[in-house]
């Protein structure tokens, strides 16, 4: 497995869970429902126990709270066919975000490929820039492939990410704000 798999299409899509977290989500403050993902801790230990932390808050900061769209910014958070992008709790509109070792960290590795719908996936800005946002796939996303690390998948809620999904545009921008209203694990 690793890069050159990748590169020529090879790999697994996805591998064995080791811990499921959630979020519920709402749009304008009124419930959609929860996203639950499984993480694959065997395989990219460090960046899920990143998400998982984020996700549980017991760094005293996290995803709770954080929206999936960008009000000040013309950057993309939710795009029909593509992916949902959220995760920067810091400023709000897709310019910032933390780790639980830093600002950044290094992409841990690219052993498994984007399969699909429900691909959770680290959102960067280049090479080992991993830090809070991520991303879920909404299409086959097979250019992603050893750029971003993909870490779980969406095992309940893919419907969920559907109604999010449909609160984007081509642009990014969304009809509503789509929030993370809580999160932690199970």
């Amino acid at each position: 497995m690793g890069f050159l798999d990748n590169l020529f299409g090879g790999g697994p899509t996805e591998a064995e869970i080791t811990d499921t977290v959630y979020f519920d989500i709402t749009s304008d403050g009124e419930p959609l429902g929860r996203v639950e993902f499984g993480l694959y801790g065997e395989v990219v230990p460090k960046t899920t126990e990143n998400f998982k932390a984020l996700c549980t808050g017991e760094k005293g900061f996290g995803y709770a709270g954080s929206v999936f769209h960008r009000p000040t910014h013309n950057l993309y958070s939710i795009i029909p066919g593509f992916m949902c992008q959220g995760g920067d709790f810091t400023n709000f509109n897709g310019t910032g975000g933390k780790s639980i070792y830093g600002r950044t960290f290094p992409d841990e590795n690219f052993d498994i490929r984007h399969g699909g719908p429900g691909t959770l996936s680290m959102a960067n800005a280049g090479p080992n820039t991993n830090g809070s946002q991520f991303f879920i796939c909404t299409a086959d996303t097979p250019w992603l492939d050893g750029k971003h690390t993909v870490f779980g998948k969406v095992t309940k809620g893919l419907d969920i990410v559907r109604k999010m999904e449909s609160l984007g545009s081509q642009s990014g921008a969304t009809r509503s704000k789509v929030e993370i209203s809580s999160s932690g694990a199970l």
